[in-house]
């Protein structure tokens, strides 16, 4: 049961969350998460639906990541491609430091998920 006032991940939050065990061309290890699901759905279910982060230069081409300047210009890239869903309380889901993502890249990378699985209808 959730604690009413605690912590939870919210839409457009950047979490750090741990990717392990992994498989195939999944990331592993802690990275950064940008979260799609609202609060209320994940303080309910304690589960948390979003888009894994990376530094990882090689995205630079990808069609599917989202460049985001995040403070300092420090690059960060959103793999739109690659949409999770983890247990956030498990996985010691923690906030990040960069808090959230501004909405018009929030929209972006929403607008690249949406292009692989076209869920307007």
């Amino acid at each position: 049961m959730p604690v009413k006032g605690a912590w939870a991940p919210d839409r457009r939050d950047m979490v750090w969350i741990d990717c392990n065990p992994q498989a195939g061309r999944e990331m592993r290890d802690v990275h950064p998460f940008l979260v799609l699901s609202p609060r209320a759905f994940n303080e309910r279910t304690g589960i948390v639906i979003g888009l894994p982060m990376t530094t990882a230069i090689s995205n630079e081409n990808n069609p599917f990541a989202v460049k985001y300047n995040g403070p300092g210009q420090k690059v960060s890239y959103i793999l739109s491609h690659q949409p999770k869903s983890y247990d956030w309380r498990s996985r010691a889901a923690k906030p990040h430091p960069w808090k959230q993502v501004p909405e018009d890249v929030f929209a972006s990378s929403c607008e690249r998920l949406n292009q692989i699985i076209d869920i307007g209808m």
